[in-house]
């Protein structure tokens, strides 16, 4: 049992760290705002997006909720 919740968690792992690397980064300073005013002008992949955003919030607390079970089974 304890082996396959580790599995399950080791899975989520790696899905959390793939949805986190996958989204774009959010620019800050000055050449945040020159790049940001480039993208609203140009438009901006914004579906793929918070796309990731829901996949890395599930993840994550499917990652914290698993790692308590974890923590309280072993």
């Amino acid at each position: 049992m304890d082996m396959v919740l580790m599995v399950i968690h080791l899975m989520i792992a790696a899905g959390l760290i793939t949805a986190v690397l996958m989204q774009s980064g959010k620019s800050a300073g000055i050449s945040g705002a020159i790049a940001g005013a480039g993208e609203s002008l140009f438009g901006r992949r914004k579906g793929m997006d918070e796309f990731f955003e829901k996949i890395t919030t599930y993840l994550a607390v499917g990652f914290m909720a698993l790692s308590i079970v974890i923590a309280i089974l072993i």
